[in-house]
This record gives structure tokens, sequence and C-alpha cells, in this order.
């Protein structure tokens, strides 16, 4: 029994229990237990004031939590947060450069931060190279587009070849393009072999990178699972949409089995179903029946904003 636990302990990247933080009068972070499996992509999710930054703050060793314990690598963040320092990585909402300090100079800067010598410093290209900077290597700071930016601080962070990666809002401000390759970039650097922690307050991010994913809200973790089974187990139903070419009450419509609610959003009508095949069949022979003329008929899976509705009664905050 000892070997399985101890085998259970090493496979957690990342341990919190009963975490707090509190602001004055405002707890920040309210008593929340999760853990971050070695390997995983693991999102926590929520509105700004949320407490994910806090939270991940805690985690880093950058403040000091006001109760509850945190493990990350089997180490303590503050008391033994100059050797956790040297095996994670940390990509912070804003990083501070010089504005006319080159790319290479950046990275040759942040290698020497820490003990040992940096596995990219004979061939720094092996390193950006993957993150679309190889040709960008003299350029000053300031002529990097945001998404180029963005790119070089996960640089930065990686210049060490850390265990663990932390993200925070890695994409804000990114146009869609941009956040896409991002995306992408972040299963390339899991498929390295590296856990990855990121927060975020966009629903459709993490529904595309994680593995699993916590949503936050007024410092409590209100559910935890994978994006698929949280939108499976917690109420998010589908949304059959279409537009009626005559008038009609949009009561009869709740009369069809398996509806849970309808509504009218301009000038669409919706119906509601965590059966939506069912629903539609059912839907279109009453209206080969009834002479109904149904116009843009189509089905939007339910997403993680589905299910944050649910959760909170309330639409995300921004």
């Amino acid at each position: 029994m000892e070997g399985t636990g101890n085998q259970e302990a090493a496979m957690k990247a990342i341990s919190v229990e009963g975490l707090i933080k509190n602001y004055s009068s405002v707890r920040a972070v309210d008593r929340i237990d999760f853990d971050v499996g070695a390997g995983e992509i693991f999102g926590m999710l929520g509105p700004n004031g949320a407490g994910k930054t806090t939270t991940i703050e805690c985690i880093e060793g950058l403040r000091n939590p006001d109760g509850g314990t945190i493990r990350v690598l089997g180490l303590d963040p503050q008391r033994e947060g100059y050797e956790l320092r040297e095996r994670i990585g940390v990509q912070l909402q804003a990083t501070a450069l010089y504005e006319r300090i080159r790319v290479r100079e950046a990275l040759k800067l942040f290698a020497s931060f820490y003990r040992a010598r940096s596995p990219w410093a004979d061939d720094w290209e092996k390193l950006i190279e993957p993150l679309g900077l190889a040709d960008k290597m003299s350029s000053y700071y300031h002529t990097l587009s945001g998404g180029q930016k963005q790119r070089l601080h996960i640089a930065l962070a990686l210049v060490h070849d850390p265990e663990i990666l932390f993200l925070d809002e890695l994409t804000t401000g990114l146009d869609p393009q941009a956040r896409r390759a991002m995306w992408q970039l972040i299963k390339e650097i899991r498929d390295r072999g590296k856990t990855v922690f990121l927060t975020t307050h966009y629903m459709e991010e993490a529904e595309q990178l994680c593995d699993r994913v916590a949503i936050l809200d007024h410092g409590r973790i209100l559910a935890l699972d994978s994006p698929a089974d949280l939108i499976a187990s917690l109420g998010g139903e589908n949304r059959i949409l279409f537009t009626l070419e005559d008038p009609y009450d949009v009561d009869c419509f709740q009369e069809i089995p398996h509806v849970s609610r309808v509504e009218r959003i301009d000038s669409q009508v919706a119906l509601y179903s965590s059966q939506s095949s069912k629903v539609l069949l059912e839907l279109i022979k009453r209206a080969d029946v009834s002479g109904w003329s149904l116009h843009d008929l189509h089905v939007q899976r339910a997403t993680l904003e589905d299910v944050f509705l649910t959760l909170t009664g309330r639409a995300l905050r921004e």
C-alpha cells in the first residue's frame, strides 16, 4: 500500500489542499483543492477577478498563502522556492523587457538566472525555431509583434528546460489567428513531456487545450473535470436554432419531447436539449405536418460557456 501511495504522489506535478488567500477583508481564494498530473495541460478557467492569478502566483511561490498546503514537484514553494524555480518556467501576464534588448540577448540574460547551464546555450535556434522566431534572433524587442512577444516570453520561460510551464492569460490581446497558433504551440510543448498549467478567461481556449479544467469563480472551484465530461455531466445542452417564415407561438415547441426550454434569440427560435438528434427529428416531422417553414436550421453543440452559465446563472465577466 505504501508503494502505491508513493507512486500516486510521484505522478502529481502539483498538489493543492485547502488554499486560502486574503486581501484585507476580501477572500480571493477560498479553501480550494486540486491536483495536476504530470504531463497534462491543466487549465484554470474563470472571469477576471475569480482568483486565477492569485492561485497560480501562490503555486509559483510569488505570493504567500494564508492557509492550506501546496506542493509542486514535491516541494513547498515558500520554503523551497529557490530549488523550485530551477525546475519550473513562468510566463507572467506582463513581462518587462528593455525595448532595445535583442532576442538573443534576452535569451542569454534569462539563462544566466539559473545554476544549470541552459541546454540551448550552444544553439538557441533549437529553442526558438519551433516558436517561429528563428529569423528574429537579432531583432529588438520593441520591433516584435504582439504574438512574437508572447512567443518570446514562452521561450524565456523554457530556457532552462523546466518540468512545469506556468502560463497566465497567455493569449489575452492576441488576434484569433495568433491565438490559434499559440494553442498549437502549447500542445507541442506538452507533447515534449512538459506539464502545462494555464489560466484563462477564454472558454474556447480551455476547451481546445486542456486535458482537465477547473472552473473558478469568487475564489472557489465550482467544477473540475475534462471539458467533455463537464459538458456531459453538468447540464451542458445543445441548441437547435432556426427561424420561422410566419409568426408562431413558441410555446408550442415546448411540447416536443426532450426539449428542456425554448427561447427567442432575436429573430431565431432556440430549443435546448441534451438529446438534440431526437428533438431534431421530431421538429422536422411536426414542421411537415403543421406546415411550418423552418429556415437556417442548425445545431450548436454545448460548450464550456454553457456549463459556466449552468453553474453560475450568469454570463462570463470579461
